[in-house]
């Protein structure tokens, strides 16, 4: 059994390679699957393994029509940041969904099963895999569905669990009219639990408004600020998860924060006592994160991960996390896909600067088995 799957190499000499390989997964051990992948969605995170820093402006088609290559060059200024990965051909793609054509002697029941996958590797037409690796897609669930069964949707529920772990009531979200802001707007919905979603166009407000989202600012407007204060204000949120990461977005959130504080206590230099968190998961601007300190003392701002969060909470609250997703996968957690396409045709130029704009409401999925 053999097959092709994507790769992704950065060169010492600051070039980036992706290219379409030979892959053979070899006969599965005891507890393994070799799953044939029939859909693979591209997730921003997966784009910063297949691009990473490199300037897609210089990129250029090489290889042939049966073997496509395409070649960027990566700026002096950014190889530090991918020292560890430099000279290493990488599988790509984090999450997908396909058919078991292959299952070691403990794990028999899923051949010729249809399975959700995490584990990286994705955007091939054969996997091998452990079993634990794997959820069996219920039953009349297309593998489109179950191919964005992790990463999204554990996401967004990551995001309300930190929220009532750290005491919070309420949340922000940034960039929130994509299809992960899409589920944290259905969750919250669910769960009764007030949700500012920062859009940037009127076309993405008409979009969540569409789906029932009640406070939505768009940071476009004049009046954004006053906005954005009020709408925090009327939920009491005071811990947002920004996908854009760089320039002033996070320090407007905070200030707003501490503009719709309670100031019970009267006045302080330092501010309100109201604790306010801002978490960046995403490096949708990729520039400095500006914080213009207008907000008093009690603040914090860091980075947000999804493996990390899972490490921390273990595997009662994964699992619990996981089987909701499992049980809601076409109605809170559906994903939209705006095209579908094969391994070869993601190598293809025009198509490759589609996907890598990240556009909210353009999602684009891989099916290897083309």
């Amino acid at each position: 059994m053999h097959g092709l799957e994507l790769r992704s190499l950065a060169t010492s000499d600051g070039q980036l390679r992706l290219s379409l390989e030979d892959a053979t997964p070899g006969a599965p051990a005891a507890d393994e699957l070799v799953v044939r992948v029939e859909a693979a969605p591209i997730n921003p995170s997966d784009l910063g393994l297949l691009i990473g820093p490199a300037d897609m402006a210089t990129a250029r088609a090489e290889g042939t029509p049966e073997q496509p290559v395409v070649v960027a060059d990566i700026p002096r200024q950014r190889m530090g940041a991918i020292r560890d990965r430099l000279d290493q051909s990488l599988a790509v793609g984090n999450e997908g969904a396909g058919t078991v054509v292959e299952a070691g002697d403990n794990v028999r029941h899923f051949l010729g099963r249809k399975v959700g996958m995490l584990g990286g590797g994705m955007y091939a037409q054969l996997r091998r895999l452990p079993a634990r690796d794997c959820i069996v897609l219920p039953e009349g669930v297309d593998v489109a569905d179950g191919a964005s069964m992790f990463v999204n949707p554990l996401t967004a529920l990551g995001f309300t669990e930190t929220m009532k772990a750290d005491g919070h009531r309420a949340i922000v979200h940034t960039a929130a009219a994509s299809n992960l802001g899409q589920m944290l707007n259905r969750i919250c919905i669910k769960d009764g639990i007030g949700l500012v979603n920062i859009v940037r166009s009127q076309a993405q407000v008409d979009l969540l408004r569409a789906i029932g989202a009640r406070h939505i600012v768009d940071s476009t407007s004049p009046g954004f600020p006053a906005e954005l204060a009020r709408a925090i204000r009327d939920t009491g949120a005071t811990i947002a998860f920004d996908a854009i990461g760089g320039g002033t977005l996070a320090g407007q959130i905070l200030q707003a924060m501490e503009a719709s504080a309670d100031r019970g206590a009267g006045y302080s230099p330092y501010g309100s006592n109201a604790r306010k968190q801002v978490h960046v998961y995403g490096s949708l601007d990729t520039g400095p994160t500006v914080l213009n300190r207008t907000f008093g003392f009690t603040w914090s701002v860091g980075g947000w991960l999804l493996s990390p969060f899972l490490q921390k909470v273990g595997r009662e609250v994964a699992a619990r996390m996981r089987q909701r997703v499992a049980d809601e996968l076409t109605t809170t957690f559906a994903s939209r896909y705006t095209r579908t396409i094969s391994l070869r045709d993601a190598l293809q130029l025009d198509i490759l600067r589609g996907y890598e704009r990240k556009a909210t409401g353009e999602k684009y999925l891989i099916d290897p088995s083309r």
